[in-house]
């Protein structure tokens, strides 16, 4: 097995059609069908599944697609760091930020990349931050912001800050802006993210949590959806400040602190421990830490900085 079978296994898995896989690779089809089959040979179980209308891989065939871009992408990296040696920061970067780092950090991340580092191609996903850790898990991103991983010992998780969290809602449903406690709380109509990875990202101790997640009324997986429940009063949520600045600020949703106990939860930037550092990840990690302090620094984030 080498790169090359791994990259016509690529193209007629993604193609599923070996004519269209064999002008994606720029090879006769008839050799893209023998590297095929001596792959199939050397693991000796088949990787796809002939049919009338093309080609479908098999389960041994899914789980080779997934370990076959990883090891392309630590190749290309590996050739990009021995031929530059560091001198420029170039290539491919793609990064995963739950909605508030993208909120907070997300243009400045872009405008930073597009000004400092003109070699480099830069490619973000935004999503729910047990989406986002899924996205990393499977490689599709190198470098992410997530809150409240699960251990993991293939997952290097590095705390960058800790927030504050706060019953939001609308004034009449959640009263006057001043100190509520956790069982006050627990006895209102609340919206929560959904159960599961996005659920973790609501609060760092799990107790409180599975207290809240048993009486919401809701759960949904869009933040947009969460704002517009809490400003048409259809519930209240546990949220930073920072999430909710938009309404906060237009006097639309009331933030309440919680007290007895003080809820907080941690936002960590992440990384596979199989995915050696890059240059580029390195200067990228460099980039994030900065620009967080940065928000942090200037009061546009409310937290605590842990870096």
């Amino acid at each position: 097995m080498d790169s090359r079978q791994l990259r016509y296994f690529i193209a007629v898995y993604e193609q599923r059609n070996l004519s269209r896989a064999a002008d994606q690779a720029n090879v006769a089809q008839s050799a893209l069908s023998h590297h095929i089959a001596n792959l199939e040979s050397e693991f000796a179980t088949p990787l796809f599944e002939r049919k009338p209308r093309g080609m479908e891989p098999t389960a041994a065939g899914e789980r080779l697609y997934e370990h076959a871009r990883i090891i392309l992408r630590a190749m290309a990296a590996a050739e990009r760091e021995i031929k530059e040696g560091g001198s420029e920061i170039a290539g491919d970067i793609s990064i995963g930020m739950a909605n508030s780092g993208m909120k907070a950090i997300g243009v400045p991340l872009m405008r930073t990349v597009l000004t400092k580092y003109p070699n480099l191609k830069l490619s973000l996903t935004e999503s729910l931050s047990g989406a986002t850790l899924l996205h990393l898990m499977s490689s599709e991103v190198d470098l992410a912001l997530v809150y409240n991983p699960p251990s993991d010992k293939d997952l290097i998780a590095e705390p960058v800050l800790e927030e504050q969290m706060f019953c939001v809602g609308t004034e009449k449903l959640v009263g006057k802006k001043a100190p509520i406690t956790f069982e006050e709380v627990a006895q209102l109509p609340l919206i929560l993210l959904r159960h599961g990875l996005s659920a973790r990202a609501l609060l760092d101790d799990p107790v409180p949590l599975k207290r809240l997640e048993a009486g919401a009324i809701l759960h949904l997986n869009s933040t947009s959806g969460m704002i517009g429940a809490l400003t048409a009063g259809l519930g209240c949520t546990i949220a930073t400040t920072h999430f909710v600045s938009e309404p906060l600020k237009a006097k639309a949703l009331i933030a309440r602190e919680v007290i007895e106990p003080q809820l907080t939860r941690t936002l960590y930037l992440c990384r596979l421990r199989n995915r050696p550092m890059t240059y580029v990840m390195e200067e990228m990690c460099r980039l994030i830490r900065s620009l967080v302090a940065e928000q942090v620094g200037r009061g546009a984030w409310e937290a605590t900085l842990l870096i």
